[in-house]
């Protein structure tokens, strides 16, 4: 057997957004959201468009957006690419969720709480070890809530994941594998197989049973990522070889500007030579 990679958009959406995904979405959920308890019994799957309400305003798509039976609203995005500004998006698409189902003659008391599931092929944070990381708005000095919640962010960084198969002891564990080394794989491991929403999820991602279409549109998808990946290492290595012939901190600068909004602040520390601090302080001003 071979599968799709559902870190691609498109896959992802394939499996965990189609009309007959809500069994698996609902597993899902409670896997990453609350430790695989069955809080979430029920959710619809719904538009993920997200259009603007104002003129001007930037439309946004999301991978998969549901509506929990308590009205909660999680919406949920898998990124490869570590593109500029990504984490000021992340807030911008939960916040415009939030604002988004404010209806006129409504009053705020009719505001339902918004949670943003982001997952990641780059590491995030890196600074902590934690593979699931959730943000809510607290008091600084005292780390006291603030007494409305109702914005919460979840990032799931996959490189922090390291559990070889035979390592998956929860089904946190099991769902992040699937996600993370599907395309990889030959088979569904009895370990996975016999949880029937996992079970379901490899039959969707089972390339026999997508259309010629869906299978070169995943392929292009795909290619876009690999392209990119690829301009961003070749950026990487000719700015380093420039940087050794200049020898000077101006053209330094110069390259370091050129990356930011491709590779994280370590890694254009290490092609340039210049400090974390000064790659810190270009891309705040650059911000």
């Amino acid at each position: 057997m071979m599968f799709i990679n559902p870190k691609t958009d498109y896959a992802f959406k394939k499996i965990f957004g189609s009309e007959k995904s809500q069994d698996i979405l609902i597993s899902f959920l409670n896997a990453i959201l609350y430790e695989g308890e069955d809080m979430i019994k029920n959710l619809s799957i719904i538009n993920p468009h997200l259009p603007p309400e104002i003129a001007g305003l930037k439309d946004t798509y999301l991978d998969v957006k549901a509506k929990l039976k308590d009205d909660t609203i999680v919406i949920i995005e898998m990124q490869v690419l570590n593109v500029e500004s990504f984490g000021k998006r992340v807030l911008y698409n939960a916040a415009k969720t939030y604002a988004l189902q404010l209806e006129a003659g409504y009053g705020y008391r009719m505001l339902k709480p918004v949670i943003a599931l982001t997952l990641t092929d780059f590491e995030i944070f890196k600074d902590s070890q934690e593979l699931i990381s959730e943000f809510i708005y607290k008091e600084v000095k005292t780390n006291l809530p603030y007494t409305d919640n109702n914005i919460k962010l979840v990032f799931v960084e996959l490189p922090k994941f390291t559990k070889e198969l035979n390592q998956l002891s929860t089904i946190t564990d099991k769902w992040i594998y699937f996600i993370k080394n599907a395309k990889t794989m030959t088979d569904v491991p009895e370990t996975m197989d016999r949880i029937p929403e996992i079970h379901k999820a490899f039959e969707i991602a089972n390339k026999i049973n997508l259309t010629r279409e869906e299978l070169e549109e995943i392929d292009r998808r795909e290619m876009f990522i690999y392209d990119q990946q690829g301009a961003i290492l070749k950026a990487a290595t000719e700015a380093k070889a420039e940087g050794r012939e200049e020898g000077s901190r101006e053209k330094a600068i110069a390259i370091a500007r050129q990356l930011l909004p491709h590779l994280d602040d370590a890694t254009i520390s290490q092609t340039t030579g210049l400090s974390m601090e000064e790659i810190g302080n270009l891309r705040s001003h650059e911000a």
